[in-house]
Formats: C-alpha cells, structure tokens, sequence
C-alpha cells in the first residue's frame, strides 16, 4: 500500500467515523414530532391532489400528468 492510498483510507475512516456520530436513538416521546402530518412527505395530500388535478387539466398534454388529454391550455 502506498503512502497516498493510506491517507486516503485515513480521511475515508476519520469521516466515517464521524458521520457515525450523527447518528442517535430516538426516545419514544420524541417520535410523537416525527409523526406530525407536516413532517410527511405530502404533508396535505387533499391538497396536493387537487393542485395535481389542476396541472393536469392545464398542461393538456405536455407533461401535466401520467395521460395526455385535452385542457384548454392556458395559464
């Protein structure tokens, strides 16, 4: 092993080590925050679901959803 791939091992388990260190285990009464609807992905599904439905009637078929169809195209 070279010099130079021995530091770069050095670096490499310095930073592992490291970023291990950020880990930490959640207490059960902290993860009452985690389950709170604005830390879900789609934090107001209803919402989203009706913004998804006014792209899709915009865009027509450029994009706007899974399908292409009509929509009077304006913005």
């Amino acid at each position: 092993m070279t010099s130079r791939s021995a530091v770069h091992l050095g670096r490499g388990l310095v930073l592992g080590l490291l970023l291990s260190l950020g880990c930490a285990q959640v207490e059960p009464w902290e993860r009452e925050r985690l389950a709170l609807p604005a830390m879900q992905p789609e934090p107001h599904p209803l919402h989203s679901d009706l913004l998804d439905h006014v792209r899709r009637s915009r865009e027509s078929g450029a994009g706007g959803g899974l399908s292409s169809g009509g929509g009077c195209g304006c913005d």
